[in-house]
């Protein structure tokens, strides 16, 4: 089956969100990602105006534009970080931002990649991968915080410490706790921004092939062309809102 029919089929098999079980990771069922008249204003200005995007379960969807266009401010309404002063943010629609409702983050199971990596700095890297499998038992989830990292292939990295990693170790790292915990959404900002080209493309490639398997729902934020390259649709945004939306 081609890439193009794969996704298709798991679009429209994934019609309902699943929710993460306590501590363990489900398995991956993609979702519907919406936008609907968001805005968000700071006492700066608006860094949103009405924007308005739907998302469909498994697509991969890049947004372009340049700084302070509105990028980062829609992912951490997305991942519930921040607030839209108005409009509505739906997963599987049901509402999880807006007047009548706000889900926590932790409820969403919306992953995030940063371009700083996140890491805690006091654990070592198979602490990190494992951080969010808090209810399983402690050799349990070692075991799977090492599967995960033998994924991205720093298995003999799980006693290191952070900073004894590269930068493109580090965000290996993230990649691996990200699909870890099997979101149904996975957001990652600038998740090459603070890599050279080479360990970036490395990053990349594994971004995108552990999307492919899992089949989640990607919503990139980039001025990497070559990362936006490999989305489905790439969204550019100018002032806030929409200027551009394109499938490849």
């Amino acid at each position: 089956m081609s890439f193009t029919s794969n996704f298709r089929a798991r679009r429209r098999a994934a019609d309902t969100a699943a929710q993460p079980a306590t501590g363990r990771a489900a398995a991956t069922i993609a979702a519907r990602l919406t936008f609907e008249g968001v805005a968000r204003a700071y006492d700066s200005g608006e860094a949103l105006r009405g924007f308005s995007l739907d998302i469909a379960p498994a697509e991969v969807v890049c947004l372009l534009g340049p700084s302070g266009s509105g990028k980062t401010t829609l992912l951490r309404i997305a991942s519930g970080i921040d607030k839209p002063t108005a409009g509505r943010v739906l997963i599987n629609d049901q509402e999880v931002a807006g007047p009548a409702r706000f889900v926590p983050p932790e409820k969403r199971n919306v992953g995030l990649m940063f371009q700083d990596f996140a890491l805690f700095p006091h654990l070592s890297i198979v602490d990190n991968v494992a951080f969010g499998l808090k209810s399983l038992p402690r050799e349990e989830a070692r075991r799977e915080a090492l599967a995960a990292l033998a994924r991205v292939g720093l298995e003999r990295s799980a006693n290191d410490y952070p900073h004894i990693l590269s930068g493109g170790e580090q965000q290996r790292v993230a990649l691996a706790r990200a699909f870890m915990m099997k979101p149904a959404v996975l957001l990652a900002d600038e998740p090459t921004g603070n890599l050279d080209s080479a360990n970036g493309r490395h990053v990349l490639e594994l971004l995108i092939h552990l999307n492919k398997e899992e089949g989640t729902t990607l919503l990139l934020v980039t001025h990497d062309d070559t990362l936006a390259s490999h989305a489905e649709r790439k969204i550019v945004l100018k002032d806030g809102r929409i200027a551009e939306d394109r499938a490849e």
